[in-house]
């Protein structure tokens, strides 16, 4: 399975949409990049599904644009008009040539989900490599209306329980993508989370 960063050239802001090539050709998450259908469509000519890990809007607003021009199935935990299949918490989703499991993951967003194979964790922004605010497994923000860093913690003690030992490639909602020891470092992240301290300075 490769797996391409296809907003990686995006001047604006944007989370990070990956294409997983394979079996089942998979776009995560679609951000707000008004590129990604070109880019998309420079590494495949079909686009089987569009799985989603959450709807906040710098991951969903390019959605609609990407089903209009390649039409795939679209997965994701809450209604969106667009959406074709609903997943739940221990669904099984096909995505590139593996099956990964849908883990439910709030704190961040309420609908928020992680999808976890044997090799691979994709975790949009319950858990993140490197994002500007910790360079080694940090986690999203939850400062905000509606999000809760107690709840999130208690999703990054989940993902960890369902997680796989032998996962070595992460891809986050921001910041790099990361090849090596995932537990490791999503155990950092839970670490960090854990001290409740502020994510950021003005918090």
């Amino acid at each position: 399975m490769e797996v391409h960063h296809v907003t990686e050239d995006a001047e604006t802001f944007t989370c990070n949409a990956y294409l997983a090539t394979g079996e089942r050709t998979t776009l995560v998450d679609a951000g707000s990049w008004d590129g990604i259908v070109d880019e998309v469509r420079s590494h495949t000519d079909e686009l089987d599904a569009v799985a989603m890990t959450h709807q906040h809007g710098d991951h969903v607003e390019q959605l609609e644009a990407v089903c209009e021009a390649l039409d795939p199935d679209v997965y994701a935990y809450d209604h969106h008009p667009t959406r074709t299949s609903s997943i739940e918490d221990g669904d099984t989703v096909r995505i590139g040539d593996e099956e990964f499991e849908v883990v439910y993951t709030p704190g961040h967003a309420d609908d928020h989900v992680s999808f976890v194979s044997e090799t691979t964790l994709f975790s949009g922004d319950v858990v993140v490599h490197d994002d500007g605010a910790f360079d080694y497994g940090s986690f999203g923000r939850t400062d905000m209306a509606g999000q809760s860093r107690e709840r999130l913690i208690e999703s990054i003690e989940d993902l960890l329980e369902r997680m796989p030992e032998g996962v070595e490639h992460m891809y986050a909602g921001h910041g790099g993508a990361f090849h090596g020891d995932v537990r490791d470092v999503v155990e950092t992240a839970l670490e960090r989370a854990e001290k409740r301290e502020p994510k950021y300075p003005d918090e």
